[in-house]
């Protein structure tokens, strides 16, 4: 296969060496087609961080119960968070088409990111993640809001996701539970944000991993107290009533919208 963009494909190409060479026999890969090497890695990288992350954000959970900090029933019962494992694990090779497929199309020199940050400095760069942020937080709002509003997509597609993530279910091993169209098309504002604002190749990878780590966060069930983030607590609020706070990182998409719930609000009304 023939690719325009060299330098991209050699910066792939390391990061496949880098993850691939540290956890799978090179007979099993070395061999593969580069895109088929760019799919293993993201979906060996994207298996270790849901665990990693997942089992270190309940052993927090743990010692916040331990310490009486939380409520003992904040823990899911373990039977709910090995379905949710399989669920994601089932899902994870799916999942980890569409960061192959974005970093093929960065390759083929069809979207605007860039390789260093050197080539338009420190300032435009942070304009630049902002603006790819901003893509993504007026993206999942709407891709997440449409498919609770269109039936056919809750029942077929999303229902999946809230089947086992029930309030006093939800886990951090519920973050990738999901149908696999479900996590692809509520990741796609991250492939259109490519195209529409200028990208570091390697923040745009780093911000794809990004999403196991939050969404393992926003669905371990502690209050944080976060606003503006759209933290756990508002996550939960979301599984509680199907009906609000469907946005990504922070409150401002269901502020706007008004879709916004408070879990304080609950808190003082005593529920």
């Amino acid at each position: 296969m023939e690719y325009i963009n060299h330098p991209f494909v050699d910066e792939a190409s390391s990061y496949n060496n880098f993850v691939l060479g540290n956890s799978i026999p090179s007979f099993l890969w070395k061999d593969l087609p580069h895109p088929a090497q760019t799919w293993l890695r993201s979906w060996v990288a994207g298996t270790i961080l849901y665990f990693l992350s997942s089992f270190v954000s309940y052993l927090s959970i743990r010692f916040l119960v331990h310490r009486g900090r939380l409520a003992k029933d904040t823990l899911p019962p373990n039977k709910a968070m090995i379905v949710q494992m399989l669920v994601a694990m089932k899902a994870l090779p799916m999942y980890s088409v569409l960061p192959a497929l974005s970093e093929f199309l960065v390759e083929k020199g069809w979207t605007r990111c860039y390789s260093s940050i050197n080539e338009v400095g420190w300032p435009l760069y942070f304009v630049h993640v902002a603006a790819y942020l901003m893509v993504c937080e007026i993206g999942v709002y709407w891709t997440h809001r449409k498919l609770h509003e269109v039936k056919p997509l809750y029942k077929y597609i999303h229902a999946v996701h809230h089947i086992h993530n029930k309030e006093n279910t939800a886990s951090p091993f519920a973050g990738l539970a999901f149908n696999p169209v479900d996590g692809i098309v509520q990741a796609l504002p991250h492939l259109l944000a490519i195209f529409l604002v200028p990208t570091q190749f390697a923040t745009h990878i780093a911000l794809l991993l990004l999403e196991g780590l939050w969404t393992a966060n926003i669905h371990d069930c502690v209050n944080g107290k976060s606003w503006p983030i759209l933290g756990a607590g508002y996550h939960i609020e979301h599984h509680k009533t199907y009906r609000h706070n469907y946005g990504h990182y922070t409150v401002f998409m269901d502020w706007i919208c008004g879709t916004l719930r408070n879990p304080e609000d609950d808190i003082k009304k005593g529920k």
